[in-house]
């Protein structure tokens, strides 16, 4: 009965710790995909900040939205062949 009870309780300390780690590793893949975006945002302002003084703000404005559906079309696919 003693056996069996250290056993529980070692296994509560693995799984405490091995909790922690995952919540931990979680929360890093929130922060570098929040950065991610943070950045994609950034280029996709700085393209479009490039392209309006070169083309207007018109054609700008279309070529900067075509290329966010370009890459939203490719984290989809990506996606889809990792889950797969």
């Amino acid at each position: 009965m003693i056996a069996l009870a250290d056993l529980l309780e070692a296994e509560g300390r693995t799984l405490r710790r091995s909790a922690a780690r995952l919540g931990l590793g979680l929360g890093m893949i929130v922060l570098a995909v929040a950065f991610a975006a943070a950045g994609l945002g950034l280029c996709l302002w700085a393209a479009y900040q490039y392209l309006a003084t070169a083309l207007g703000q018109t054609p700008a404005v279309l070529l900067a939205g075509v290329a966010a559906l370009v890459a939203a079309g490719l984290f989809l696919w990506l996606a889809r062949r990792l889950t797969n």
